[in-house]
């Protein structure tokens, strides 16, 4: 419970950092309310809604209101998907808002010892070192090489988790041994014409868990003509950090792969994860405030592009695709979607596959429910999310769903779970299913 002192230092801090001309910008038109699915899935509670947050936290900026548990609660049951932002007519950047709010809110709580241990054991002791990150994944691999994971789960101990973590437990990918993750060169040549230099944001658990789709990614941006350069110095994007209430850890790390990515004299900075790919196209904004690295954020968002752009601008969509027959529909992730404006070129490049059928499901730029940990900190609303999206992939009759984020992938792979479809239905991110298309 949030105490009175804790309370007033929220609401000061709510004065001095929160963008009031930007809370002002809200008309509460609400245009937001249709694409928020955690204002459908509550039953149309407004303040489950982008218009009801911000109302709430300009309520607490004029002191109207104390930022008590019902304010906190809203906050944490928001997505953070910023469906809400390419509909709003006055351009309000909720986004933002909402991550300041919560840094404030998380910066003078006084959270009990085992969440301070959680936290800083994942924000500060394991994200921002990938060695960690990689001996971690290397146990995992360990679990499931050595046989412990076939007699865990013979033995039915997994019963003892929520249903859904019991869930995500099998269909984790298969983890690369540590000597695959640690022999991948820097630096891979174009095949034929060299047209760019492409530096590429290998990330954290996608350089780990997903080390298949990165050198997929890789391979594809080399097929296109691309050198790639893979700046050793970088970190995790910061992107859980920067929506968990860890501002100052998220700058750290923005500073951190602003200068690897300097001395990469790339054409492009490309990723293929569009969780990251947002946060790392905000580093402008991270840094405004910093006279040192304002410009320096600047020159590194201007540079950055979704794998998928790239190829379409290189024309890898004129190379022979091919597939054998059936039906593929596209998940957009949120961030890729509604901060990158990547939607459409993910979807041109699938329609350029001879031998599939694409079909567009109900609402495919709505969210999935992954949002980063919100699957596992607000399972109860994130699974809702999920099996409404799951009954619109089956009412195309989708056998393969295609995505470009990692989380939005192993939800989608939950989702087909849950729903009993996993012997007819597959879930891939686009780069995987593109290799496996190419003749090359």
């Amino acid at each position: 419970m949030t105490t009175a002192e804790e309370k007033m230092a929220i609401q000061q801090q709510f004065k001095e950092r929160m963008d009031e001309e930007e809370l002002l910008n809200c008309m509460r038109c609400g245009f937001c309310l249709p694409s928020c699915p955690t204002y459908i899935e509550s039953g149309y509670q407004e303040s489950h809604s982008p218009r009801g947050r911000i109302a709430l936290m300009k309520a607490v900026v004029d002191g109207v209101i104390e930022p008590d548990e019902d304010v906190e609660r809203s906050l944490d049951l928001c997505l953070g998907c910023r469906a809400c932002e390419p509909v709003c007519p006055s351009g309000v950047q909720y986004g933002r808002l909402l991550e300041e709010a919560r840094d404030i809110v998380q910066q003078h709580k006084k959270h009990s010892f085992p969440a301070r241990v959680l936290r800083s054991a994942v924000f500060k002791g394991l994200f921002p070192h990938q060695n960690r990150i990689r001996a971690l994944t290397g146990m995992l691999g360990l679990y499931q090489r050595s046989g412990m994971q076939t007699i865990i789960r013979k033995s039915g101990m997994l019963r003892i988790l929520p249903e859904h973590l019991a869930k995500m437990e099998s269909i984790l990918p298969k983890v690369p041994n540590l000597k695959q993750l640690k022999k991948r060169p820097d630096r891979l040549p174009p095949v034929g014409e060299h047209k760019k230099r492409a530096a590429f944001f290998s990330g954290c658990l996608m350089d780990t868990l997903f080390l298949d789709t990165n050198m997929a990614t890789i391979k594809l941006l080399q097929m296109a003509g691309c050198e790639v350069v893979i700046p050793g110095l970088q970190a995790c994007c910061g992107a859980l950090h920067g929506h968990s209430g860890e501002k100052n850890l998220a700058v750290q790390l923005a500073k951190r792969n602003i200068q690897a990515f300097e001395k990469s004299d790339a054409d492009y900075i490309v990723t293929n994860a569009g969780g990251c790919g947002a946060f790392l196209n905000e580093y402008d904004h991270l840094l405004k405030d910093d006279p040192d690295w304002c410009e320096r954020a600047k020159a590194f968002t201007e540079k950055l592009r979704d794998f998928s752009s790239i190829l379409l601008e290189l024309d890898f969509e004129q190379k022979p695709l091919e597939l054998p027959d059936q039906t593929v529909t596209y998940q957009d992730s949120c961030h890729l979607r509604n901060v990158m404006k990547t939607s459409a070129e993910p979807r041109r490049l699938l329609q350029s596959i001879k031998g599939i059928e694409f079909k567009e499901m109900k609402n495919a730029d709505s969210c999935c429910g992954s949002a980063g940990i919100y699957n596992i900190v607000e399972a109860k609303m994130s699974m809702k999310i999920l099996d409404s999206k799951m009954e619109a992939a089956k009412s195309v009759q989708a056998e393969t769903i295609v995505t470009a984020n990692p989380g939005c992938l192993l939800q989608m792979q939950l989702g087909i779970e849950r729903a009993g479809l996993s012997d007819r239905v597959r879930a891939v991110h686009l780069a995987d299913l593109l290799l496996e298309a190419s003749a090359e």
